[in-house]
């Protein structure tokens, strides 16, 4: 029965139309799990603030470290390293600004 069902679903195949709508279902759904991860991240974040100067608040080091780590494991990943340097110096900015406003 089973080899029967995957037949029948070989042989019926999606129109690009619905491939489409399916693969763009799938990155919302990660996009959601992404959103929770930053969600997370500013909790942390957050934190951090009580602990680290206003002075302190961009710690270059700190950055040139974080995004040799992360392109290290996208390199594993085999995640181009112009994405990796974009997002996490998006991110990392975004995060500056964040602090700068909890700091005011």
């Amino acid at each position: 029965m089973v080899y029967t069902l995957f037949i029948i679903m070989k042989k019926t195949k999606l129109s690009p139309t619905d491939n489409l709508k399916i693969i763009r279902k799938n990155i919302d759904k990660i996009d959601f799990k992404i959103l929770k991860l930053i969600a997370n991240r500013r909790r942390e974040v957050l934190k951090i603030t009580k602990y680290k100067p206003k002075s302190k608040i961009v710690d270059q080091k700190r950055i040139n470290k974080m995004l040799n780590l992360r392109c290290k494991k996208a390199k594993v990943l085999k995640i181009e390293k112009f994405i990796i340097i974009g997002i996490w110096r998006a991110m990392i900015n975004s995060f500056i600004k964040l602090e700068r406003i909890k700091y005011k």
